[in-house]
């Protein structure tokens, strides 16, 4: 279901992937500095987890600011929430590179301006670009280390924008309940020389449909 969410003077355009069977939890998704909401790994998870119960909310955010990516994202989860199309009893925020530290950055905003929000449940983070390519002195974990909520990084060991041992330390400071999922020598893109994307996509997917389940009570199918 497309739909387009206002922003300002502007509109985002999203896509609702639905399941069968009404929803309690979603996923709000969304892309990296390049790309879009078609992104291939973000339609392939919004469909899995449809597939499975939970509703998805893609959405494009143009743009490479982050503080102007975390406005979009909390304009979508504002939207989500007061919908009446979908109630839903809490989201998860989701996104990959660029867009999991605009994620990050609203739920560190949103814990700041109403400590009462449960309805945030946890965030995803896909791929998070803790560092620049070859500047590992500067880490991008400051919102990291404000969270409170679960947190699932799914990261390949072969990132350059997010060496192992630099995540695993700034986990271990993390006070969030969290969880790193390791893809086996893949980069920052998730490509893995001698396996194919949708083998891959696979391995992401099911790792973060089981982390959610872990975390909200989801009807099994």
């Amino acid at each position: 279901v497309k739909v387009k969410i206002p922003f300002g003077n502007k509109y985002l355009d999203a896509v609702f992937s639905v399941p069968e069977k009404k929803s309690t939890y979603g996923v709000v998704l969304t892309h990296g500095a390049g790309g879009d909401m078609n992104f291939p790994h973000l339609v392939s998870l919004a469909a899995y987890l449809a597939s499975r119960g939970v509703l998805c909310l893609r959405f494009t955010c143009k743009g490479l600011n982050v503080a102007y990516r975390a406005k979009a994202f909390k304009t979508v989860v504002e939207y989500l929430k007061v919908s009446d199309d979908y109630k839903l009893s809490g989201v998860f925020l989701a996104g990959r590179s660029m867009g999991s530290r605009a994620a990050a950055s609203v739920i560190r905003q949103l814990r700041q301006e109403d400590d009462d929000d449960d309805f945030i449940q946890g965030l995803v983070c896909l791929s998070y670009p803790l560092h620049r390519p070859k500047l590992q002195s500067k880490l991008r974990d400051e919102d990291l280390l404000f969270l409170r909520c679960p947190v699932l990084f799914v990261s390949g060991s072969a990132d350059e924008m997010c060496e192992k041992q630099l995540l695993e330390g700034v986990a271990s400071k993390m006070k969030a309940p969290k969880k790193i999922h390791w893809i086996d020598k893949a980069n920052h893109g998730m490509a893995v020389k001698g396996r194919t994307t949708d083998d891959i996509m696979e391995e992401i997917n099911a790792q973060v449909f089981s982390w959610l389940r872990e975390n909200v009570d989801l009807a099994h199918k």
